[in-house]
């Protein structure tokens, strides 16, 4: 019995008719008042189902079709709604319009010739196999749409909604608009059915005809009144269930918002929706090249997507969408252009270092010339089609040359700018660098020792001295400080060996008491050489001691040459690139397990050879015997000085396998030399099973003259050695500041 109960209980059903201003375009103006979008807004929320455009002029098939059917009202559907009470009920909506016809441009003759007034207050409408109303496109294609009738093909009206636009309406008056609603209302009050009046387009009010509009219904016995707009979609269930509570007693009464506030809430709602689609946008999608089609499709079951959808349209979410994607692009362009920027200098310096090429150049100019350089495309891409970031090459990520039409662009014009400013201010510091070092050779007043916070007293109000960070001149200084020290120790030495006689009448093993250090101090103390060392008075007087310890013991330990020393340097030469007797093949040693021999290779030009090979003997006992830390080597040695492809001038002979060979040069022509011998010798021996040559180890020596100030010169010449050293893939030994020719030949590896 209750499960019977439950079914028997039936949703209340109410059926609406909305009225208002109808007629030809001279009574109602060239657009209607808005009850077709008011209809349309309540039955199809959606905003996609929501129409602006519902015409009034039909033809005479489109009235007598089954959606009009030859009557002057159209039923827009039933609604089923929860209201204020949260109760469902249900809501047949009609609307009472008046069409007409497209060739007299009067209203289409139906067979009820009321007027508008008295057939729109009708309460029973009957119109049998009537279809709901969607839109205008329906007429004459009603088989696309959905084929619902009317009800029983009758409707017995429960109320009104009495219709006012409150906007400035085109070719109407309002004051002839409300008093034809005042007589609709005079005929609809005939019915005793209720009646709310509903203000319609309040989106495009006018203040004073929204103000006469509530003194009229005040003055009909405060008839309710509700301010709507259709378009904004403000306040539309609130006018229909207005009147279902003023139909249904029994339902709670109804709250009026007003138009503003109501549009706020409206707005606040829109745009919370807003917020969460573009959320879901953003999480989604990631790349711009994506498709509304495509993406659509895979947020259409989201809650954020159709919310939004249903407030504010398909169209809407789309034009979003497109502004993201819009956006994604636009930063991905935005990283390419940075990426490319970043890349410019590095294309610059790598294209056009030079400043003599472009310093009067313009970035036009420069663009030329960039396209004349052999490595052009290796930075820089030629597009087909311009601009680049409308092209496909945004896309290429696997291509990062830099779009050439790029060049054209003002912040690629800046950095050009700044290009040549830098390489500008490169040649000035250059130059200043160089008017420095000239400086300190040239002043008088930069001597061996002085401190550069006593130096920069001399040299700071010179030109270049603002142009340069301290570090910079600090360092500077600080390598001239060595060159200069050195010099004159070096030059100091020389004048120690000058006064040898000073230092005969020590005793052996003696220090030099005070008084004879003043000796020697007061003999040399006129010389410059001496004066030069005013400053490093400390090391002035460790050479002279160390000089006295080289008269009286001159051996490798107390010479003064120290690490530079012939006997030092050809013993740490041996020991390093020989193998010892242990290491060796036993075939390899001499019947004497006590004498190793050693077959040496020196190549050399213009004498070199010769020179060190004398020089090595002269350090040898009467029989050609070397002594290394207790080890005695019979040393046998191989001068070459020409072409090594001649028999005479070969590494190797049937009595002759060199163990190792130095390398010695002195000059760009005797290194030349030295190169293309040792390729020479290998390429002789490539094939065949003696291919020691090959994998002779080698040590090339740069040999340098006493006295040669010519810097420049010395410094390329070890720049050059170390690239053949690191070629031959060879020892390169830096030279001493000393050549062929002290003690009639120190030889500088």
């Amino acid at each position: 019995m209750m499960m019977a109960r439950k079914q028997d209980v039936r949703i209340p059903t109410y059926n609406i008719s909305v009225v208002g201003l109808s007629g030809t375009e001279k009574e109602k103006g060239q657009c209607g008042i808005g009850k077709s979008c008011l209809c349309n807004r309540f039955v199809r929320p959606s905003a996609d189902d929501f129409h602006l455009d519902h015409t009034s002029v039909l033809s005479t098939s489109d009235f007598g079709g089954r959606v009009v059917n030859n009557d002057h009202f159209l039923y827009w559907g039933e609604v089923v709604r929860s209201l204020e009470d949260c109760v469902e009920c249900k809501m047949h909506v009609v609307e009472q319009t008046e069409f007409i016809d497209d060739q007299t441009f009067q209203p289409h003759r139906s067979t009820a010739l009321q007027p508008y007034i008295k057939r729109a207050a009708a309460t029973k409408l009957a119109s049998a196999e009537k279809l709901m109303y969607f839109c205008t496109d329906q007429l004459g294609l009603e088989q696309d749409f959905e084929q619902k009738q009317m009800p029983d093909g009758k409707l017995l009206v429960d109320g009104f909604l009495l219709c006012v636009d409150v906007s400035r309406g085109m070719n109407r008056n309002f004051d002839d608009q409300l008093k034809f609603v005042s007589n609709l209302y005079n005929q609809l009050a005939k019915t005793k059915k209720p009646i709310v009046v509903v203000l319609t387009k309040c989106d495009e009010g006018v203040e004073r005809y929204i103000r006469d509009t509530h003194t009229f219904a005040l003055s009909k016995k405060n008839l309710q009144v509700v301010e709507t707009s259709a378009r904004s979609n403000v306040n539309i269930d609130l006018a229909f269930s207005t009147l279902v509570q003023l139909i249904d007693k029994s339902r709670g009464k109804t709250k009026i918002i007003p138009y503003f506030e109501a549009l706020k809430q409206q707005s606040q709602q829109i745009a919370a929706a807003k917020d969460k689609y573009e959320w879901l946008v953003s999480r989604i999608v990631k790349n711009y090249n994506e498709t509304w089609s495509n993406m659509s499709r895979k947020m259409q079951s989201s809650p954020e997507y159709q919310d939004y959808v249903y407030l504010e349209g398909t169209q809407k979410a789309k034009k979003l969408f497109l502004q993201h994607v819009h956006c994604l692009k636009q930063e991905h362009i935005e990283r390419r252009r940075k990426m490319y920027l970043a890349m410019l200098p590095q294309a610059f310096e790598a294209l056009i270092p030079d400043l003599d090429e472009i310093d009067h150049l313009s970035c036009i100019k420069a663009e030329k010339l960039l396209e004349t350089k052999p490595d052009f495309l290796k930075w820089f891409i030629v597009l087909e089609e311009t601009p680049w970031d409308a092209t496909s090459h945004i896309d290429n990520m696997e291509n990062e040359r830099i779009p050439f039409d790029l060049m054209e662009t003002q912040p690629a014009e800046q950095l050009y700018e700044a290009h040549l400013e830098k390489l500008r201010n490169e040649r000035k510091r250059a130059e200043m660098r160089r008017a420095f070092k000239e400086n300190l050779e040239t002043s008088p007043f930069i001597t061996p020792g002085k401190p550069w916070e006593e130096a920069r007293s001399f040299i700071m109000n010179e030109d270049f001295y603002m142009w340069l960070e301290e570090s910079i001149y600090m360092d500077i200084y600080s390598k001239h400080q060595k060159q200069i020290i050195e010099k004159a120790k070096e030059e100091f030495q020389e004048l120690l060996l000058e006064y040898s006689e000073l230092f005969y009448e020590l005793e052996l093993d003696a220090k030099p008491s005070k008084e004879k250090m003043g000796v020697i101090q007061d003999v040399l103390g006129e010389e410059q050489r001496f004066k030069a060392l005013q400053k490093l008075q400390a090391e002035r007087d460790a050479l002279i001691l160390k000089h006295i310890h080289f008269v009286y013991h001159p051996m490798k330990e107390t010479c003064p040459s120290c690490l530079v020393c012939v006997d030092s340097k050809i013993e740490r030469l041996i020991s390093s690139r020989f193998i010892r007797p242990s290491e060796r093949n036993q075939k390899n040693l001499l019947s004497d397990s006590n004498i190793d021999r050693i077959n040496l290779v020196i190549l050399g030009k213009d004498g070199l050879a010769r020179e060190l090979a004398n020089e090595i003997r002269a350090l040898c006992t009467n029989d050609d015997k070397y002594v290394i830390e207790g080890k005695m080597y019979e040393l046998s040695l191989r001068p070459i000085e020409g072409n090594v492809r001649l028999p005479v001038n070969s590494f190797q002979t049937p009595t002759f396998q060199p163990h190792g060979c130095l390398c010695l040069y002195n000059s760009k022509e005797s290194l030349s030399y030295v190169v293309e011998s040792i390729e020479k010798s290998r390429e002789s021996t490539i094939g065949r099973r003696d291919n020691n040559l090959v994998r002779l180890p080698l040590t090339l020596i740069l040999v340098n003259k006493r006295g040669d100030t010519s810097g420049e010169t010395l410094h390329s010449l070890i720049q050059q050695g170390q690239q053949t050293a690191s070629k031959l893939q060879c020892v390169f030994l830096d030279p001493a500041s000393a050549g062929i020719g002290y003690v009639k030949s120190l030889l500088l590896v």
